[in-house]
């Protein structure tokens, strides 16, 4: 992924208010991200933990998604991330995202269990670990992995923008 400015990323958001964009929380360390390492830029808004966001480069353009983040699973319980498939004791989150447009307005949203973290792109790299017996053993090749990953973010993009 290219790195992006804090401008570019407000300007993304499908399923929020421009105003709403503006104020919600970029990180602070854009220029130290690993931007190389990801297929798209994931975080957690440190004032407000039950806010995240997500913004992809699809089709030649970032489009963000602002989210509400449940708590993590249990520590006894394990889950597998819908987007990188990464299987988490208590890492993983049910993701809510408001509907874009009409839709949102009226209270629809779409969810996904995702990485608490949002750091798929570090999972399935194995540039982060989850914990023992996390990736599964697969047959593909890491740049089919990073494609399942982005397909799964474009189809969770799609459901929200439809």
């Amino acid at each position: 992924m290219n790195p992006l400015s804090e401008r570019e990323i407000r300007a993304a958001f499908v399923n929020c208010t421009k105003g709403a964009a503006k104020r919600l929380a970029v990180p602070r360390d854009l220029a130290d991200q690993p931007w190389e390492d990801l297929d798209y830029l994931g975080w957690r808004d440190p004032q407000s933990p039950g806010r995240a966001y997500l913004v992809a480069v699809l089709d030649g353009r970032p489009r963000g998604l602002a989210l509400r983040a449940g708590s993590a699973a249990s520590g006894a319980r394990s889950g597998m991330c819908s987007m990188c498939l990464t299987t988490h004791p208590g890492g993983v989150s049910l993701m809510v995202a408001p509907k874009a447009g009409k839709a949102g307005q009226q209270g629809n949203s779409v969810g996904a269990y995702i990485c608490g973290d949002l750091a798929c792109s570090l999972y399935v790299r194995g540039k982060k670990a989850a914990g023992p017996g996390a990736r599964l053993h697969e047959s593909l090749t890491l740049e089919e992995k990073i494609a399942r990953t982005m397909t799964n973010v474009a189809a969770f993009v799609d459901k929200v923008t439809a």
